[in-house]
């Protein structure tokens, strides 16, 4: 696929070990000095209400249907875990707990061995996820369909020559509306420069030049955030697709995150409206095959229950990481 944008920096900038930490956190006092020991946190019954809030993976959700939204954010319906999303998050946490072995250590087989134990440990945290399959035959061809995004991970980049700043880091930041942006970084890498390169690990295939905007949609949100938070444009965003081994870039400029900015307003604006009215309308897509609530979507024949009591306008999406998020990616978007 062709690069997402034709001015994009060298992508050895960023292959150069980082050892300082990220601008926005400094690793020491003045003068050289220790820094402080951060404030105690605060009790749970002390803490200010939270305002609205916003993630990426709920903007998609209306983006692709008013009425999923609200089965999620809303109604907050339950979902059976599916074999992709599974997938998604083992892969996501096999190349997390990667880059916890020194960089030498970072070969494929150290990744492959990790599979194991990482399915292990997200069985035990979610004991529905060993209901996925029939049998031992059934998870074999699963795993093995991962150990192949895993060995595609490595033809994409060396993580010999890589030492993420952060991953799976949580950023957020508040509009001047109120409206609190939030999300997951899969990884945050620092130049020795201080440039900032957004990384995002997708187990889906990479989508058409249709669904490419959708998929980068996410990516400026997350600059967006770190702009705001940060006072840094992201040099570079990075979608990896290891369901095909495709890479897209994109090198995001002020007027990029100003204009995602105006698209968020106008988005949580349209959400406000369709909870002020309580119409939800569902919207027919390809996408409605992964959709686990087809039974009550009107567009299937089904009925909504009714909208819970409690639903005005400026509740807060709630959806956390790690989060139990279901990943776009392994949806085409």
């Amino acid at each position: 696929m062709s690069p997402a944008s034709p001015t994009l920096p060298r992508v050895n900038d960023f292959a150069a070990p980082v050892a300082q930490a990220p601008p926005d956190v400094p690793a020491t006092g003045s003068a050289g000095e220790p820094a402080a020991e951060p404030a105690a946190e605060p009790a749970a019954s002390d803490r200010p209400a939270r305002g609205p809030s916003l993630s990426p993976s709920r903007a998609a959700d209306f983006l692709t249907c008013p009425l999923l939204y609200r089965f999620r954010v809303i109604d907050r319906l339950p979902e059976p875990p599916s074999p992709a999303a599974a997938r998604g998050t083992l892969v996501h946490a096999v190349l997390e707990r990667l880059f916890d072995a020194p960089a030498p250590d970072r070969s494929p087989a150290a990744a492959l061995a990790l599979l194991g134990p990482e399915w292990d440990r997200l069985a035990a945290a979610e004991p529905e996820l060993t209901s996925l399959f029939a049998d031992e035959t059934e998870r074999a061809a699963w795993l093995a369909e991962a150990r192949t995004m895993l060995e595609r991970y490595f033809a994409l980049e060396d993580p010999t020559r890589l030492e993420p700043a952060h991953r799976e880091l949580a950023v957020e930041a508040v509009l001047d509306s109120g409206l609190r942006l939030h999300g997951y970084v899969d990884r945050l890498d620092v130049s020795p420069a201080g440039d900032l390169r957004v990384v995002d690990y997708k187990t889906g295939t990479a989508p058409r030049a249709d669904f490419e905007a959708r998929a980068l949609f996410q990516m400026r949100f997350y600059a967006l955030v770190l702009w705001l938070s940060r006072g840094v444009v992201p040099r570079l965003l990075q979608l990896m697709y290891l369901g095909n081994g495709e890479i897209v870039r994109y090198a995001p400029d002020e007027g990029d995150l100003r204009a995602t900015q105006r698209k968020i307003e106008a988005l949580w604006l349209a959400i406000e409206r369709a909870r002020a009215a309580g119409d939800w309308r569902p919207k027919r897509s390809r996408l409605c095959d992964w959709c686990a609530h087809q039974s009550i979507c009107p567009e299937f024949g089904g009925t909504p229950p009714d909208l819970p009591s409690a639903h005005g306008a400026g509740q807060a999406d709630r959806s956390g990481r790690p989060d139990g998020r279901v990943r776009e990616a392994d949806y085409g978007m």
